[in-house]
């Protein structure tokens, strides 16, 4: 009788003692054909008992290079993929550099003052002016968003005129829509994402509901 404080330590225990017993017999055999297809018999097997895998990309490569992780690297067989080594899973991942753009106004985000500056290059002309009275509507929403009070105009076209560094400026007669009127629209968005919320949470629950009558009749 084997006792678990006996065996050998699982190494991917999602596959079980079976799969690894198996595994350590097929570095046992010594004629390299027969390796070699008891080799795809265990990893066909492997993606039997975790189907799971299957809606992975490349699941079939994984599965093989958890057959060479289980074996300790110790299998030698001729594996359809580049075979991994030790240090292939040892190997720390790159680093990933941390934005650090420095936003001016953080109500704004990066994503505004990116597209400031794209309005600004473009030529001087109606649809500019166009673009940005509408750029400037939505910093004054942006703005109520996240300071829950009145804004004057001024120093909406203050903050604009500053993040084009003064190539986007509103003409004298031009007014942005009132305060009254963003809070109104920022309030209808947030019902409507608070519906959405709602629906996706509350669509399983009716599909239940309609299965548990259909068998009850």
């Amino acid at each position: 009788m084997e006792y678990n404080s006996t065996r050998n330590r699982l190494i991917i225990p999602e596959y079980g003692r079976n799969i690894q017993k198996m595994i350590e017999h097929a570095i046992t055999i010594e004629d390299r054909e027969e390796r070699n297809r008891a080799a795809k018999a265990i990893v066909a097997v492997m993606g039997y008992l975790n189907p799971q895998l299957q809606n992975i990309t490349d699941f079939k490569h994984k599965l093989w290079d958890h057959l060479f992780v289980i074996s300790d690297f110790k299998l030698d067989v001729d594996s359809p993929y580049p075979v991994p080594t030790r240090d292939t899973f040892k190997s720390k991942p790159q680093r990933v550099p941390y934005p650090n753009n420095k936003i001016k106004y953080k109500y704004y985000g990066v994503n505004m003052e990116t597209m400031i500056g794209k309005i600004a290059e473009l030529e001087d002309g109606p649809r500019k002016d166009q673009i940005t009275q509408n750029i400037a509507n939505f910093m004054k929403m942006s703005y109520l968003t996240w300071n829950k009070d009145t804004v004057d105009d001024p120093t909406i076209l203050g903050h604009l005129e500053q993040l084009s560094a003064s190539k986007l400026k509103l003409s004298e007669t031009a007014r942005l829509n009132h305060t009254n009127e963003l809070l109104v629209l920022s309030k209808e968005k947030e019902r409507e994402r608070e519906r959405e919320r709602k629906q996706n949470r509350g669509g399983g629950g009716r599909n239940n509901k309609n299965n548990n009558r259909r068998r009850k009749k």
